[in-house]
């Protein structure tokens, strides 16, 4: 279970209603490419690398310096890249892999890298909700919120949402997707309460689709329902989501939210 208690709250400049509307048309593709084009990109106060409605969801979005949920994933950096390690040396040897987690792992990936596109997505959330039972953190580890990498999740053929959305992104880099299209997003449930992960790929240049573990199926980011974007990130950094009541407003119905 994801506990986000702690998450640093950020003070920033509001922004003008003129750049706001700006933003969100252009956002929505309610406006020419040449007036998005001509409009200033960022608010007010905000750093360079902040890339407003070009994560997914089409929300704002503003980088987080630092916080307990940035310290996490920092963390998690270190065991993802021993996990790399084991998977470079199981892929060069499958036969004298001591690792059966590597080598399962290593059989998703090698079907993925058959596939393309929105194949290769819906290849990878297939396999990985069919290879993980849903099990909590507390029940698995005693600890309320525990980050796992993909090897450890295998091993223990269990996990909560975090472990299949750190999995499903390992195994689409690792199948050839580049770490720019490729997202972890922290989302509210606005029906349980609950926070929720979710991996989002980056089709077509522009697309984002969403892996669920609650869902067999991909699904378009715009056609999502319920869920209330919290945090999105990658191996480049971690951003926090303008909460914005206008933007919620216009969310697209998609999907039922069933139980974790």
């Amino acid at each position: 279970m994801i506990n986000l208690m702690n998450a640093a709250k950020e003070c920033r400049p509001m922004a003008s209603s003129t750049s706001i509307a700006i933003a969100l048309a252009c956002s929505f593709g309610l406006t020419s490419v040449a007036t998005c084009a001509a409009a200033p990109r960022l608010l007010p106060g905000v750093s360079p690398s902040v890339r407003p409605s070009a994560e997914p969801f089409g929300l704002f979005a503003f980088p987080l310096s630092d916080s307990p949920l940035k310290q996490k994933w920092l963390a998690l950096g270190h065991e993802l890249a021993v996990d790399r390690v084991q998977l470079a040396l199981c892929e060069s040897d499958r036969t004298g892999c001591a690792s059966l987690s590597a080598v399962e792992f290593l059989a998703i990936i090698d079907i993925a890298r058959q596939r393309a596109g929105r194949a290769r997505l819906g290849e990878v959330n297939r396999s990985v909700n069919l290879a993980i039972r849903p099990a909590s953190d507390l029940a698995q580890y005693g600890e309320v919120d525990a980050w796992k990498s993909p090897l450890t999740t295998f091993l223990r053929g269990a996990g909560d949402c975090e472990d299949y959305a750190i999995a499903k992104y390992v195994a689409l880099r690792e199948s050839g997707e580049s770490p720019s299209n490729l997202r972890i997003v922290i989302v509210r449930d606005d029906i349980s309460g609950e926070d929720h992960a979710l991996t989002a790929a980056r089709v077509e240049g522009q697309r984002w689709l969403i892996l669920d573990n609650r869902r067999m199926t991909i699904i378009e980011d715009t056609h999502t329902r319920n869920y209330q974007p919290l945090f999105v990130f990658n191996e480049t950094g971690i951003w926090k989501y303008e909460n914005t009541p206008a933007l919620g407003a216009a969310r697209r119905p998609g999907w039922d939210v069933f139980s974790k």
